[in-house]
This record gives structure tokens, sequence and C-alpha cells, in this order.
């Protein structure tokens, strides 16, 4: 039921609460042990874990010191003493648990109860409490889990298990108790005593430090994290396209192959659609286009026949050519270069997916546009070149890179 080690533990018993720590099982020479700090007659525990690392401190030698994993152990913090609120076992409170319904938390926390006292009954030889546990098989069933009294006869066998521990849990807890030796205050030195407390609370703090440390990194790795990229889209690697241009919006679907675009569509026609209903709709009944050979299409139509693909355009995929040609008209300063950007890389895009060489062609016959767009969008091509009135001839280049685009295009 746990993998660590060795265990700082906190157990209930008639006494009160007292700390030890517990290696549940191990495995050395082909034989399999288990045990607790003790001092070969006993298992000690203390009142409080400053006691617990104050003894560490002052005695090298335990039934512990044996142990394959103790030096890694002892290597922890001095807050290694410290159990966590799982490492908690109510032996004496055990029959509150079976009072109620076998809940997750009833079942799982008297099932740590179970181990934790078998194993100090087997270690310590408490007697009373080994022939409890060897005369009652129905008690090895909570290990199971709360789904195992989910069933049909759940309930009764839950109420089997209250009856036998009712029966005889004082008595093995006696015997528990029995098996154990408080060790006292006086026992330990003083100094040491302290300075464990001081030791503690540091390491406490520190690790507290930590872990907020790594929970703000963690919220800041999320935080910078793009949703889309876990989505259905992002694993795929194929995008919803947005394009808004010349008062209108459509939109497509594009993605990469050994960095070439390939939109949807087929023959040099990009397949546009008025709105992402539309599309999404359109590839769950079509197959004939070249985005159907990619491998990663098969994901998207399974996900739209489960009803869990939604088309959402991601930022990076939106297009907008509304209003650069009016700015360029106006002067270098009046545009949004980025914006011009985005536009002539859909525009590059779109034609090198056609094999169309109609903006090379238009460019070329236009080498003060190309120039012009060098300039504007930083290409070390533009070297001495500065845009100068009027502007009105590159607005009207850039208006028929427009009209090219939207001739790719099914609908407009």
């Amino acid at each position: 039921m746990t993998t660590r080690a060795i265990l700082p533990v906190k157990m209930s018993l008639t006494a009160g609460d007292f700390y030890t720590l517990w290696a549940p099982s191990w495995k050395e020479n082909g034989a399999q042990w288990q045990a607790f700090l003790g001092d070969d007659q006993t298992v000690l525990v203390f009142n409080s874990p400053e006691e617990l690392l104050a003894y560490l401190d002052t005695h090298a030698v335990h039934d512990l010191s044996d142990h394959p994993q103790w030096a890694e152990f002892q290597a922890q913090g001095d807050d290694r003493v410290v159990p966590s609120e799982k490492q908690y076992y109510d032996i004496i409170g055990a029959p509150a648990y079976l009072a109620d319904r076998p809940s997750h938390e009833n079942v799982s926390r008297l099932a740590r109860v179970f181990q934790i006292s078998r194993s100090l009954a087997d270690v310590a030889s408490a007697e009373h409490a080994q022939i409890f546990f060897a005369s009652h098989s129905i008690l090895g069933n909570v290990a199971r889990g709360a789904d195992h009294y989910a069933g049909e006869n759940g309930l009764s066998e839950w109420s089997g298990v209250g009856r036998v521990v009712l029966a005889n849990w004082e008595e093995v807890v006696h015997s528990l108790d029995d098996a154990v030796r408080v060790v006292d205050t006086q026992e330990l030195d003083a100094d040491r005593l302290a300075a464990a407390g001081t030791a503690i609370a540091a390491a406490q703090e520190s690790r507290a430090a930590a872990d907020e440390q790594r929970r703000a990194d963690e919220e800041a790795r999320a935080a910078a994290e793009d949703p889309y990229d876990s989505s259905v889209w992002g694993r795929a690697g194929i995008d919803p396209v947005k394009v808004s241009i010349q008062g209108q919006s459509v939109y497509t679907l594009r993605t990469y192959l050994a960095g070439s675009p390939v939109f949807l569509g087929k023959y040099g026609e990009i397949m546009t659609f008025p709105s992402t209903k539309h599309l999404g709709r359109w590839i769950l009944e079509n197959d004939d286009h070249d985005l159907a050979s990619v491998s990663t299409w098969t994901d998207l139509i399974n996900a739209a026949n489960a009803g869990e693909l939604k088309v959402e355009v991601h930022p990076d995929n939106s297009y907008s050519f509304n209003g650069i040609a009016a700015d360029i008209a106006k002067g270098p300063d009046a545009v949004d270069t980025k914006q011009m950007a985005k536009a002539y890389e859909l525009l590059a895009d779109a034609a090198d997916w056609a094999g169309d060489d109609s903006l090379n062609s238009l460019l070329l016959a236009n080498p003060r546009m190309q120039d012009y767009l060098a300039y504007m969008l930083g290409s070390t091509e533009a070297a001495g070149y500065v845009p100068s009135a009027p502007f009105t001839d590159k607005a009207e280049a850039w208006t028929k890179m427009e009209d090219q685009l939207i001739k790719r295009f099914s609908k407009f």
C-alpha cells in the first residue's frame, strides 16, 4: 500500500499519539523483511518528531541502521521525521471507520491501520494481535478498497468486519501497547532536542518555500502553454484559417508538409466557407481534396464523427487584408507592417500550394512593388530603397494581389 522504503509515522495507541519510523517491506538476500525503529529489544516510539530526530542524531546503531536505504533516508532534510497526513495511523480509533459506510476514505484508512498494526504485531511479536489477524481472513479484503464493498453483499461483509473488530480490537490494541517502548524525554540530550526543533522548523519552511516556487513555476508554464496545442487541431497539425478580405470573411484549412503549405482544396482551388459551421459540415461529407491524404486527417474525421470537433481559429491563423490597400495609399507610416506581413504570408502560401507563378509574375512586372514590400517587411533586398509618394501604384498592385487570392477561393 506504500512504496517508500522508510516512513515517518504517527500512531494513536492507548496512551496517546507517538512517532517512529517504519520500513513496511523490503527484500534482501532473497528474504522479505519489515522493521520499525528499535533497539534490538523493542520498538521505540517518541512523543514528538523533535524527540525522534534528536534520537537519530545521537544513536547511530539501531534496528534500521542496516536497512539498504537507510543512508538515502538520512540524506533527506531534517523534516524527514515529520509524517504526512497519510502517514497518520489511528490504531485505537479503527472501530470508528467501521461505524460508517464503506466509503473510499473509511476503507483506505482502515486498510492502512490494519497494515501497520499487523506489521507492528509481527515485528514486535505481539501475540494477541498476530492471532487476531491470522484468525480472521475477512480482514484481508479491506486492502482491496471501497469497490470490494460496492457489490450486492458488500455492506453485509463490511458489517462482518465491524463485528470482528468490535469483539477483538481492545485486546489487539493492548497487545500493541505492550509491543512498544516510549522513549522518555530525559533519555535524550537536551541541547540536541532543542536543536532538533529548530532544524525541523527551518526544513519545513525551506520545503514550503520550494513547494511554493514549484507551484509558481508550474502555473507559469501552464499560463505559457497554448490550449490550442492540445486540441484536436493542434495535435493533427491542421489549422482552421480565417481570411478577412475586401469586406468579407471566409474560412478554410491549412497545414504544412515538409515546410510546404497544403490547403483544403484541389487543383489550386481553395475550398472556402462563410462560417466555421459550414466548414465543419463539409469536411464530414467530402474527402476529395489534398488534405485527405495527410496522415492525421482521419483523426479530425473521427473527432467530427464523435461530435468532438469544434472549428475554432487560432489568432495566429487569422488573416486580415482589410484596410491595407487604403493605408498603403496614405504612406508607409500608415501601414501596419505586422498585418501586412501576415497577409503577404498567406498570399505566398496560396501561390506556393497552387503552383501558380501569377504572384511572382505580378511582382516581376512591378519591380518597385517588390522594393516596396522588401522595405516594408524589413528585407535586406530593400537596401538603399526608400518609398516616395505617390503611393497609388503600390496600393493598386496590392489590390491586384488580393484579387489573385480571391480567385483561388471556391466561394466568396
